[in-house]
């Protein structure tokens, strides 16, 4: 009889315990509500566009409950003042005039633009076009765009300040690799190619650097062999929408530049002068792994009326400034330094010999809130402008006199004030205001920090909890991921009410992480380089130990660990799946450049090493894909120029081949990002979650409201 009892309870427990969540298309509509296109009515007082007027004075709208409101800041006077008297139009400002394929002169009086591999002039008030070269041809053509998967038919230039020259290149992409995709349509499908090369590959684009005298239609070539497509920031030349690593003399007699080695582990600074083409070595740097030359900018700058030149470094293990001689090419001081970063260089003050820049690490508290500061070329004066707490950006007056600061942290909305520059506070500009949004149930993300794999380095990310928890239940967990290296998942550090669907996802009973982990930016040197030569590593044993770490305070099931991210967070969710089996458990991965011999030569070679020095095909993820336990479904757009598509059909050969079940979706004629098929996207990605790791039935066929808007 007590057998019999104890067998009943045994299987009422296990009933209870495996008993069905539901959840349905009402439970849908209300994570919905967390999206932000269902949040941003309720966001007041942020102010909108800034609208300068003269005296640095400037005006702008703010959104409020009822309506909206228009001030007018006057920084004389330290007021600002509710008016009427103006009101916001469409901005139309930008590099690009009229056709978005010309780049206007820096006088407004000249465009240029590409025709037939050529570049033309256009004369802006008469309209009268000239050509000035006449050697382009196709795939060798003046100005071209082409970094794999960044293309436009806008020429890449860099106008001298007196609007006389133009820096550009002839670009030889004629043995180049081509790159394939198929429409998908009724009748004959539409084949697209273009250039797109590989790690490996024997050739990749060069560029044949020219200086153009505009006025006198006059090429020079530049006395150098032909340069790899590289840069000194990004897999682009021109990833400012100009030509980057230039920087001319105000009268345009000279032209400074960078010339980057294929595998960025050098750098060379050089002088040319713009009449004859000579070039001058200057100095260079040579790098064991990548050389950058900021955190989102380009930080060095061609002093020629003091014979300097300002030049960014991670020589001392973090990104500093430092002033060399232009004459000589020896180092005159450092500038920076310190176990801290400088990110952005944002003004050089030439006459008082300042320099004012974004750095981030030197502050208590969150390594990766940007403040501003301000310090002499000679080191001395190190000044923080910006004192409060979080995530700074600035952007100065016309003068240059005063700055408009905005900060805020992940959690806390964004304050901004208006400062002089020597960082006086002139007036509280505006204030974002979220206790209407808080009153319908929303709430911020949770900063964390633990430590990374090695259990030591401080790593750090947000956690998002459902707004309503049972104290008696644990939550599947799922890890959003975006390895980089050049980014990472959380992005930026700054306020924001709703990132993607993290809390929308929390919503449906989950507990969502987001972790920075090491080898992303905006930290050490050694912190970001440590997965190069192995980006299969994907930041994946951060996130396990920082998951564990996270399951000690929150109600973490760490038996239901699920993952997804897009791009390289597709690519860093397959190896998950493959490489660490028992513990990931369900996956979605986005657009995966599964593996980087099929995804384009500048990102690989700069991340990861020359494919002569380092073994790509054991990082592929296909070859592990045989180690599939759990659920793992598969994303792609078939017109995705950024990720071909094939680098997903490698994946799903190798599961077949290995009698795997997994799930497909591709999206006929779609690029990189889904676009239109976003909605849908999503949608799948919660019914996947909620099947798999909630154990439950999704509402059948749910539409998202961004689908329905």
């Amino acid at each position: 009889m007590n057998k019999y009892l104890l067998t009943l309870a045994g299987l009422s427990f296990l009933v209870s315990a495996n008993a069905q969540v539901s959840i349905t298309a009402q439970d849908y509509e209300r994570a919905e509500s967390f999206m932000s296109y269902n949040t941003e009515k309720y966001i007041d007082g942020t102010p909108g566009r800034i609208n300068w007027l003269a005296n640095d004075q400037f005006w702008f709208t703010v959104k409020i409950q009822t309506g909206t409101e228009t001030y007018l800041i006057d920084p004389a006077k330290k007021t600002k003042t509710l008016t009427t008297e103006y009101k916001e139009t469409a901005s139309t400002g930008g590099r690009r005039f009229g056709n978005r394929n010309e780049v206007l002169s820096p006088d407004g009086k000249k465009a240029v633009f590409i025709k037939d591999w050529n570049l033309y002039v256009r004369d802006v008030e008469s309209k009268k076009e000239t050509q000035l070269t006449t050697d382009g041809i196709k795939n060798y053509g003046y100005a071209t765009d082409n970094a794999g998967w960044t293309m436009s038919d806008g020429p890449i230039v860099r106008w001298s300040p007196d609007s006389k020259k133009i820096a550009t290149f002839q670009q030889d992409q004629r043995e180049v690799s081509d790159m394939y995709l198929v429409t998908t349509n009724v009748g004959a499908p539409v084949l697209e190619a273009w250039k797109y090369p590989l790690p490996g590959d024997k050739v990749i684009p060069t560029i044949r650097r020219v200086i153009i005298d505009v006025e006198n239609t006059k090429v020079i070539s530049l006395n150098i062999p032909a340069d790899p497509h590289r840069a000194s920031l990004s897999d682009d030349i021109a990833s400012s929408g100009t030509f980057d690593d230039i920087d001319w003399k105000a009268d345009g007699s000279e032209m400074a530049f960078l010339s980057t080695s294929r595998d960025h582990k050098n750098s060379k600074f050089r002088i040319a002068d713009a009449t004859t083409g000579t070039v001058r070595e200057v100095f260079e740097e040579t790098v064991k792994t990548q050389f950058e030359s900021g955190r989102g900018a380009i930080n060095w700058r061609y002093l020629p009326n003091t014979k300097e030149i300002l030049w960014y470094s991670e020589r001392d293990n973090w990104g500093h400034m430092y002033l060399y001689d232009s004459q000589s090419g020896k180092l005159k001081n450092q500038i920076t330094k310190g176990d801290w970063l400088v990110t952005r260089l944002l003004r050089v003050d030439e006459k008082n010999r300042l320099l004012y820049f974004m750095g981030c690490g030197r502050e208590a508290g969150n390594p990766y809130f940007q403040y501003l500061y301000k310090i002499g070329f000679d080191g001395k004066g190190l000044t923080l402008l910006t004192p409060e707490q979080g995530n700074h950006s600035i952007a100065f007056s016309p003068s240059g006199n005063n700055f408009i600061d905005t900060y805020s942290q992940p959690n806390i909305p964004a304050v901004m004030n208006y400062r002089t520059l020597a960082g006086k506070l002139i007036t509280e500009v505006g204030k974002t205001d979220v206790s209407r949004l808080a009153a319908t149930g929303w709430k911020a993300p949770i900063p964390v920090s633990v430590k990374a794999h090695d259990g030591t380095t401080d790593i750090y990310g947000l956690v998002f909890t459902p707004t309503k928890m049972d104290a008696n239940k644990k939550y599947p967990v799922i890890d959003y991921i975006y390895p980089g290296p050049q980014g990472g998942s959380v992005g930026s550090w700054s306020f924001n009410a709703s990132r993607g669907d993290h809390q929308a996802l929390a919503e449906l009973g989950f507990i969502v992480v987001v972790i920075e982990g090491t080898s992303n930016p905006f930290r050490s040197k050694s912190f970001h380089d440590m997965a190069y030569g192995n980006m299969a590593e994907n930041t994946l044993p951060d996130q396990i130990t920082a998951i564990k770490q996270l399951a000690k305070t929150y109600p973490i099931d760490t038996n239901k660990v699920g993952i997804w991210g897009h791009s390289g967070g597709g690519f860093a969710t397959a190896a998950a799946m493959f490489r660490f089996p028992d513990f990931f458990k369900v996956g979605i991965a986005e657009s995966g450049n599964h593996d980087n011999r099929n995804y384009e030569d500048d990102w690989g070679e700069r991340y990861n090493g020359l494919a002569e020095n380092v073994d790509y095909e054991k990082q592929a993820n296909q070859i592990y894909a045989k180690n599939l336990k759990g659920k793992l479904m598969l994303a792609h757009g078939m017109m995705d120029n950024n990720v071909p598509p094939s680098n997903t059909m490698l994946v799903v050969d190798a599961l077949i081949k290995a009698n795997k079940t997994f799930d497909l979706l591709l999206f006929p004629n779609s690029a990189h990002g889904f676009g239109p098929y976003s909605p849908y996207m999503m949608r799948r990605r919660w019914d996947y979650f909620v099947q798999h790791l909630l154990n439950a039935p999704p509402p059948y066929d749910y539409k998202m409201g961004a689908a329905r808007n």
